[in-house]
C-alpha cells in the first residue's frame, strides 16, 4: 500500500492576494497527516479559526509527490 503523506501548515501573510508569509519563523505547523481527509479536515478547522483574518491561510502540502518527482500528479487528484 502506498503511503500519501499530507502537510497541513499556516501563517500570516505579506498580501492575502499573494502566497508570501509575513514571517515564516511565525508559521503554523497543524500536523503530517497520512490521507487527504485527514488533512482536509485539519486545514479546515485551522482555516476556520482564522475566518476574520484575512491575511491568514492554511494550506495543504502534498508530501507525497516530493519523493516521486517524475511521477505526475494532478492538483485535485485526491477529489476523485
Amino acid at each position: 500500500m502506498e503511503q500519501r503523506l499530507h502537510l497541513v501548515f499556516g501563517g500570516e501573510l505579506v498580501d492575502p492576494t499573494k502566497n508570501v508569509f509575513k514571517d515564516v519563523d511565525d508559521l503554523h505547523v497543524v500536523g503530517i497527516f497520512p490521507d487527504y481527509e485527514k488533512a482536509f479536515n485539519a486545514w479546515k478547522a485551522e482555516a476556520q479559526k482564522t475566518v476574520d483574518n484575512a491575511h491568514m491561510r492554511y494550506f495543504i502540502a502534498h508530501l507525497h509527490r516530493l519523493r516521486d518527482e517524475a511521477a505526475a500528479a494532478s492538483s485535485t487528484e485526491e477529489l476523485g
